[in-house]
């Protein structure tokens, strides 16, 4: 479908809207490129994490698809997902799937705003961006190998001109590692979501993303306003984020205020059918000669979020349950997680609520959760007598707060599972159960235990993030002013970079963000020199763990970027 890079006026919007025909079947017109798109897809949510928030979630296929249905774009089925990453960014692949991350949903933005993101990133699809640039098509290609045959990554062992960096980069005689596994499979998304779009396809995304946010009756201006907030949260001049991605000058922000003026805003199409589309396409593919079953089941999913209304949805709901329920079941009875099962019901109860009130599929589920919450409460006294003995294991612990997380063992269980975390080293693990022990039964020998137990452990933590817990939550003051002295003094100079990443990960917005990204930046970068110098000693095994480290724990860092500027990527 080709497609003008200019912005339409709104007269000419009017008539695209008057002259529309019905809609027609989605399409999956290059099913290579789409199934490489696809696997690229679960595999970014299975590297970054997917960010667990079913109201945003709902939110944000309410409005893509709004957007999409207007685009008149029918080569490749849309679909939106949330990246549990706290940096603001959006990104799309070839295929048509639309990311927006965790940090980026926390900036709190407007309808408009949100509308003109997913617009700007519906764009690059459109427009066909991504195959367009010949690195990110390489990218695509050489991802669905990455597990398989590794990524080579080489370093000069030259000094660099580069007076901002003390390592030799780049280079055509290079001695390089090869990575291999998760690592390489991060490595290529990480180049393939993050490289940015030249200038060129930055503004046709602008302008095609503002008139789709009109057309489907969003203010335009919400581009600026988006721009506008995003400058005052995140500096350019920190190459953070968004602006890594999506290369920003005041010439794009002016350029938006004018087309603003110019749109007019519309009342779009329902979406509905369209979805109902989507959905339909999604899993005439998940139904192919050639088939996957993880990736399969990513579609399904992908299919119900898409239209997420009528049978065909309740019986994708029912069928990712019962795995999900089988799956619980296969363990020994008394290491099920049914707490978690539990939950998992009472989401999806509270979604068909939402959506479709009427519907007779709520007494099934409201039935299988009876059922379920009945076969926990046979298997309490079972636990008590498990409980009461010499020896429990870790697995049950956890189950039994899980499954009975109101029973007057709370307090001793949190207790006892918390000096177990402790053992093997999970300081944020421990905290966690010890605070709840504390909390569950504060006058009971378990509470008074576990807040002791606090005390002596706060002067000897390691782990910020822990140390953050107990300066937000503990109710003991002293004990916070404790946590908060000891993170102050930790957050410059702590040694493990994956403490800072699990500690931004869990509190970007913290006062203390800002100090622990300026030293995971430098551990990297020292981490950096050390590939350089044992790849140049020919220790390529200790160069590939220091890689491994960088791209796990880093991989916004300038030295991640480095590593992936200079790895070798064949398709």
């Amino acid at each position: 479908m080709s497609r003008s890079s200019g912005a339409l006026s709104s007269a000419a919007v009017l008539a695209v809207l008057l002259g529309a025909s019905p809609l027609a079947a989605q399409q999956i017109s290059n099913p290579k490129l789409y199934e490489k798109s696809l696997s690229a897809a679960r595999e970014a949510l299975e590297y970054y994490g997917e960010h667990d928030d079913a109201e945003a979630r709902r939110r944000v296929n309410d409005i893509g698809y709004r957007l999409a249905v207007m685009s008149n774009f029918d080569a490749y089925p849309f679909t939106f997902y949330l990246v549990d990453m706290p940096e603001p960014n959006a990104f799309a692949l070839p295929g048509g799937q639309i990311f927006v991350t965790r940090g980026m949903l926390g900036l709190g933005l407007t309808d408009d705003m949100l509308a003109c993101l997913l617009g700007h990133e519906l764009a690059h699809v459109t427009f066909q961006h991504g195959t367009r640039m010949q690195r990110k098509a390489t990218l695509l290609n050489v991802l669905s190998t990455a597990l398989l045959v590794g990524v080579m990554v080489g370093v000069d062992d030259e000094p660099s001109s580069n007076p901002s960096s003390p390592y030799g980069y780049g280079g055509d005689d290079r001695k390089g590692s090869l990575v291999q596994g998760t690592a390489a499979a991060g490595m290529a998304l990480s180049e393939l979501l993050l490289r940015n779009y030249s200038r060129e396809f930055e503004d046709e995304a602008d302008v095609e993303g503002q008139r789709l946010a009109a057309a489907a009756g969003f203010d335009p201006a919400g581009a600026h306003q988006l721009w506008t907030l995003m400058n005052a949260r995140i500096p350019q001049a920190k190459v953070y984020g968004y602006w890594r991605t999506h290369p920003f000058s005041d010439q794009r922000l002016r350029a938006a205020e004018v087309r603003a003026a110019e749109l007019k805003t519309l009342t779009g199409r329902p979406p509905e059918d369209y979805r109902a589309k989507v959905q339909q396409a999604l899993l005439d593919y998940a139904a192919r000669e050639k088939q996957e079953p993880e990736l399969d089941l990513f579609v399904e999913t992908s299919a119900l979020h898409a239209w997420p209304r009528g049978a065909r949805a309740e019986s994708l709901r029912l069928a990712a349950l019962h795995r999900r329920r089988d799956a619980e079941i296969e363990k020994p009875e008394l290491q099920r997680d049914y707490g978690e099962l539990v939950r998992i019901y009472e989401e999806e109860l509270e979604e068909v609520r939402l959506l479709t009130p009427d519907s007779a599929f709520l007494a099934r589920l409201e039935q299988e959760l009876a059922a379920m919450r009945g076969d926990v409460d046979a298997l309490y006294p079972k636990a008590l007598e498990v409980w009461r003995g010499d020896v429990v294991q870790t697995p049950f612990l956890e189950g039994f707060l899980s499954n009975y997380p109101t029973s007057p063992e709370v307090p001793a269980v949190a207790l006892a599972l918390g000096n177990a975390y402790s053992r093997l080293g999970r300081q944020v693990d421990a905290v966690e159960q010890f605070l709840r022990a504390s909390e569950a039964g504060p006058e009971s020998e378990a509470g008074r235990r576990a807040l002791e137990g606090l005390r002596n452990l706060t002067s000897h933590l390691e782990e910020l993030a822990a140390l953050q817990q107990l300066a937000d939550d503990v109710g003991d003051p002293k004990l916070a002013e404790l946590s908060r002295r000891r993170l102050a003094e930790l957050a410059p100079k702590y040694e493990d970079i994956e403490n800072g990443a699990g500690y931004l990960k869990r509190y970007p917005e913290s006062e203390h963000g800002e100090v622990v990204r300026e030293r995971l930046e430098a551990l990297a970068n020292n981490l950096y020199g050390e590939v350089v110098l044992y790849q140049e000693v020919g220790d390529h095994v200790k160069a590939l763990e220091r890689i491994q480290l960088i791209l796990t724990h880093a991989p916004l860092s300038h030295a991640a970027e480095q590593l992936r500027e200079q790895a070798v990527f064949e398709s």
